[in-house]
């Protein structure tokens, strides 16, 4: 390894774990989707996984794409910054119509009493909820959800900026061996961070108390991915 290779991988490395601690996006949607939709370790796992590699292969293949033309870097980084603005609006409006739904959820899942007398005099009384009553068999089996879908859709739109500047580095040398290297090292550590975040939290929200407000878990969901698409959009998370 040449010691300008070894700069650029420890440059990759701090970069890739730094852009993606400080990035709410990028465990947050994970880490209250799987919560509310009561996703398993390993659904959790793949679909964080997945979108990494959304997120980190657009910016790769527009970054090759830009080599291969022989783009300068500004205007990659425009690109990008174009990218990012349209995957912030569609995560505030994600985020936005999945809280309208989460409250209407929790409003119709309000738990209510029922007295019932006996003939006996006893009277006792039960509390539940209608929307478990009246939930047919068949919509207890799992299916698809959109919701991944939609993760992967914004993942792969929000860009990966720090990339671009140490793809292109290495490529104006000619050294492609370094520009693959690069790359490969980046995605590894992004999504490393992320999958060792949303687990690390998800296993620690699994030590709460949080019984009590399952209820509003897609509300409260909705409102955390909102704010995240508020902070990326107009704060630069």
């Amino acid at each position: 390894m040449t010691q300008e290779l070894g700069i650029l991988l420890f440059t990759a490395v701090s970069v890739a774990f730094l852009h993606t601690l400080f990035g709410p996006d990028h465990y947050v949607p994970f880490i209250v989707m799987s919560k509310a939709g009561k996703w398993s370790t390993i659904k959790t796992t793949w679909i964080t996984i997945l979108c990494g590699i959304g997120h980190v292969g657009s910016s790769i293949i527009l970054g090759f794409v830009g080599i291969g033309l022989g783009i300068a870097v500004a205007h990659l980084q425009s690109l990008e910054s174009i990218r990012g603005n349209i995957a912030g609006w569609i995560v505030i409006a994600f985020g936005l119509i999945y809280t309208i739904w989460g409250i209407r959820r929790a409003y119709r899942n309000k738990p209510h009493t029922h007295w019932h007398p006996h003939s006996d005099g006893h009277i006792h009384d039960h509390t539940h909820v209608h929307s478990e009553e009246h939930t047919h068999v068949h919509e207890n089996i799992e299916s698809p959800s959109m919701t991944p879908w939609i993760l992967f859709i914004i993942f792969v739109l929000g860009p990966c900026e720090p990339l671009i500047p140490i793809l292109m580095y290495p490529a104006a040398q000619g050294h492609t061996f370094n520009v693959v290297i690069v790359s490969v090292v980046f995605g590894i550590i992004t999504i490393g961070t992320m999958l060792t975040v949303v687990l690390g939290s998800i296993a620690g929200l699994r030590l709460l108390p949080t019984g009590q407000f399952e209820r509003y878990t897609h509300a409260l969901a909705g409102v955390s991915i909102l704010l995240c698409g508020v902070a990326i959009q107009f704060l630069g998370l």
